[in-house]
């Protein structure tokens, strides 16, 4: 595999793939955004380029029925493919060792996850309509999520910080 990476500062983008001078298996690559946003990093993957592991997959499943014992000399193809398929999960778990290792974590900052009542100033979980000190409305002060990008904004923006497209009402 090789990567490379594009963009600076607050945004990246890391494209990895399979090297170009190939002794086995078909190609494939998969792109990772990487966002620096208020209480840690935003990542998402993109779709991975499969086209090339299924066309080597179907040039050995044809050579097999041709040749049954050109098997033999797909296997490291095949074993290539294999754990090429395995990209996007290996990704994720190179991610999550690195925020284990740095002490983050994947869930959302201890910030957003707790609503203050206007009315009481007590902590409330995010998701509960009423606070659960004096019973007040908590339903206008509840963040919001972009339904493009994921990022999680205070209720009355109008457009995403991150992405820029509008947030639902």
């Amino acid at each position: 595999m090789r990567a490379q990476q594009r963009g600076r500062g607050g945004k990246l983008v890391v494209q990895i793939g399979t090297a170009h001078a190939r002794r086995s298996g078909g190609s494939t690559a998969m792109t990772i955004h990487l966002s620096e946003v208020e209480d840690g990093v935003h990542v998402k993957l993109g779709e991975q380029q499969w086209i090339g592991l299924a066309a080597s997959l179907g040039q050995t499943a044809l050579m097999t029925l041709l040749r049954p014992t050109s098997i033999i000399g797909r296997l490291d193809d095949v074993a290539q493919d294999i754990s090429s398929l395995t990209l996007a999960d290996r990704i994720m778990d190179t991610l999550k060792d690195t925020a284990t290792t740095l002490g983050a974590s994947y869930e959302i900052s201890q910030r957003l996850r707790r609503l203050t009542c206007p009315y009481c100033a007590t902590a409330n979980p995010v998701g509960d309509a009423s606070c659960v000190a004096c019973g007040g409305p908590l339903g206008y002060e509840q963040p919001i999520a972009c339904d493009n990008c994921g990022f999680v904004s205070e209720s009355g923006t109008e457009n995403c910080p991150n992405c820029g497209e509008p947030l639902p009402d």
